[in-house]
């Protein structure tokens, strides 16, 4: 009997895929031939200049006499270095995400009647449309939550009065309201997966206006609603690391290309939801968490050294973990010595892996920190120095906080809605061309051949 997958034979699919991928097939040395910056970035690093933004930078280098000069990175919101941003809320003891999303979105920080009122509005629309969990949600579940987050943005909007109104005052309500509740959409998302595909009860708890952005995730997440306030202070200081990351990261960026046609905020914030949920781009930490298992699972003694850069070449020859020969959460584009958000994250790691008895495993990965750079530079050529990024210990964070690894990314989104209004606003107010790069063709010219002489 034949073997059909869908409406093709294993056969015809094999035969047809290989022909989609011989014909698209481009020779490397093509891209040098004609000066193609692959993935729009040079080897030393810098990436090609595509546009200017005044919402966030990223800086791992300084100039001197013409000659690039690692240094330990920053990450800066709207002119205010991160670690300030940080140690400001922090050292006051409240929660942060809500003042980085009017810092981001206006370009100041709020006083405390702004900020105030800004939270109010939040709250106001944290809620979804009546019927909405039940008829976009719970009626067709989805096994991957960033899937029916892109769904569910562009179903709410059939929900708006003035969908494609593009005016500022209409994109900046668009945004508020989906910057409020996007954190619904993720929990009930991650409630209809875990129900119909994973035969758990089913809770839906609605949003507390009362609660901040971290506490209303914990609170709708967990059947039992409880959560201790270190770990609503964690997953807010999570947020606020991920809120932005420049113009030139993946998900951002296509969120000025989408922009610059024109198009409809709900459309355009689907499109960079697909882009966050690839693997090298949102999606990595949780491929930190599973390479981890991996690494825990065939190593007996997690102090031994040698035994741990062993098993890391291994997975950078293609030999262990995935077969992909990367080593996940190690290496940026961008940074090379340091990746902030990663030094800022593993300071809160290491107190709440003592708190939880998990020293063992935080230890462990600091190792492979230290190690993972000397081993990738045995394998591979290096253009700049690499070092741990967000995704590092941000996966180690979320499993301590008892998150299901479906969530991982979808907390990423949530707090990315933040950055990609602000750069959509920004793409709108300075009424840019649409953004259309050039491609060369490399294709052969031939002459057309009749079907019958085929």
């Amino acid at each position: 009997m034949v073997k059909k997958t869908d409406n093709f034979t294993a056969e015809q699919l094999e035969r047809l895929s290989t022909l989609a991928e011989t014909s698209s097939l481009i020779r490397s040395e093509l891209f040098g031939k004609y000066q193609v910056k692959r993935g729009l970035r040079d080897l030393d690093g810098k990436g090609v200049l595509v546009g200017l933004t005044k919402i966030g930078e990223v800086h791992s280098y300084i100039l001197d006499e013409n000659e690039m000069i690692p240094v330990p990175g920053r990450l800066i919101y709207r002119g205010i270095d991160i670690s300030d941003i940080v140690n400001g809320f922090g050292g006051e003891e409240r929660f942060g995400f809500e003042e980085t999303c009017y810092l981001l979105l206006f370009g100041s920080l709020p006083n405390q009647d702004e900020l105030k009122e800004f939270e109010q509005i939040l709250s106001h629309y944290r809620k979804l449309p009546d019927d909405f969990v039940r008829d976009m949600i719970l009626k067709a579940p989805s096994k991957d939550i960033m899937n029916l987050l892109a769904r569910s943005v562009l179903g709410l909007y059939s929900f708006d009065a003035n969908p494609d109104d593009t005016s500022i005052k209409n994109v900046l309500n668009q945004s508020i309201r989906l910057i409020a509740c996007f954190p619904a959409l993720a929990v009930y998302g991650y409630q209809a997966l875990s129900h119909y595909h994973g035969n758990k009860s089913l809770y839906i708890h609605s949003p507390r206006l009362d609660l901040s952005t971290a506490e209303n995730i914990l609170y709708m997440l967990r059947p039992d609603s409880k959560y201790t306030q270190l770990e609503a202070k964690l997953l807010d200081l999570a947020l606020v690391l991920h809120a932005e990351h420049g113009g030139g990261n993946n998900s951002s960026f296509v969120t000025h290309v989408v922009t610059s046609t024109g198009t409809d905020t709900y459309a355009t914030i689907a499109a960079a939801l697909g882009a966050l949920k690839g693997p090298k781009h949102g999606g990595a930490n949780i491929k930190v968490v599973q390479m981890f298992e991996d690494i825990k699972e065939n190593l007996r003694d997690w102090d031994d050294l040698a035994a741990i850069e062993d098993y890391l070449l291994k997975i950078l020859n293609k030999q262990a973990f995935d077969r992909a020969g990367l080593i996940y959460g190690i290496g940026h584009a961008v940074y090379s010595i340091s990746d902030p958000r990663a030094v800022i994250l593993k300071a809160y790691a290491e107190q709440l892996a003592q708190e939880k008895g998990l020293a063992d495993e935080y230890n462990l990965y600091v190792k492979v920190e230290q190690l993972a750079p000397q081993v990738i530079a045995k394998v591979s050529k290096m253009y700049k120095g690499v070092s741990a990024n967000v995704d590092f210990y941000s996966g180690l964070v979320y499993r301590m906080l008892n998150l299901p690894d479906e969530m991982f990314t979808p907390i990423f989104a949530i707090s990315r809605m933040a950055g990609w209004s602000a750069h959509r606003i920004e793409e709108i107010v300075n009424a840019g061309k649409i953004i259309r790069p050039a491609y060369k063709s490399v294709a052969v010219r031939r002459d057309y051949c009749k079907l019958s002489e085929r």
